[in-house]
């Protein structure tokens, strides 16, 4: 994997964030790390330049002013690492709900499998999350029907944020027409890869819980996904996108 970069967004994670870049650069020795860190009041972007000095030249980080959102981080990452010489860019979060030794999979299927969206999906074979309850279980499966009926997409797990990119798909996409910074956000770049007929590839991964920080769900981030799907589907049948 040394044409890989890991983007990792984090507000708040310096409790997990060692553990996390320790983790991948255990598996993967050439692969690279992103850090997009927005301005966290728990010095997670301290830590991270700290441990620069001993990930040197493999571990990058980006330090943003204030919370400015999940999907703006990403779109940030993905300029940057389209401004190096990155094939495979990966999103995925700080919290170990996603499992690094799946990174290798996700990879696979687009360096191999002739996939040019690779998503780690916690319901192609079922339901596989760890630790969640299930208010939160049913308000994620419900949202993934939702977001298919309304889009048309086939993916299963179309909110999932472990996810890898070619990079002629966010080369091709406008990354500056992507709007949503939540869940939406993930939908939005899975969906806008769709109507451009990139391969979107799912990838079964088990999804675990964070033991460490707080979850950033809100009810404003539930709403912006709700209505969302249906901003986009309508622009979608008006021709305005």
């Amino acid at each position: 994997m040394q044409d890989a970069i890991v983007i990792i967004p984090t507000y708040n994670e310096v409790e997990n964030i060692e553990s996390i870049i320790s983790a991948v650069f255990t598996q993967y020795n050439a692969v690279h790390v992103l850090v997009v860190d927005d301005d966290s009041p728990d010095q997670t972007a301290q830590k991270v330049e700290a441990l620069q000095l001993q990930y040197a030249d493999r571990l990058f980080l980006l330090k943003r002013t204030g919370k400015l959102g999940l999907g703006t981080a990403y779109v940030e990452g993905f300029k940057w690492c389209l401004s190096r010489n990155y094939e495979f860019i990966f999103e995925m979060d700080a919290d170990f709900s996603h499992n690094p030794k799946d990174l290798q999979r996700l990879y696979d299927a687009c360096k191999v499998q002739n996939a040019d969206v690779a998503v780690g999906s916690r319901y192609i074979k079922g339901v596989n999350v760890v630790n969640w309850p299930l208010s939160r279980i049913i308000l994620s499966y419900v949202a993934s029907i939702y977001v298919r009926l309304i889009t048309g997409m086939k993916v299963l797990d179309p909110t999932a944020g472990f996810v890898c990119y070619k990079r002629i798909v966010l080369e091709t996409i406008d990354l500056d027409t992507i709007k949503f910074v939540g869940y939406a956000f993930q939908i939005e770049m899975k969906y806008t890869a769709h109507k451009k007929n990139f391969i979107i590839k799912e990838i079964p991964i088990i999804f675990t819980d964070r033991l460490h920080g707080v979850s950033k769900l809100s009810k404003g981030i539930i709403k912006e996904a709700i209505l969302g799907v249906i901003t986009m589907r309508l622009k979608t049948i008006l021709g305005s996108s």
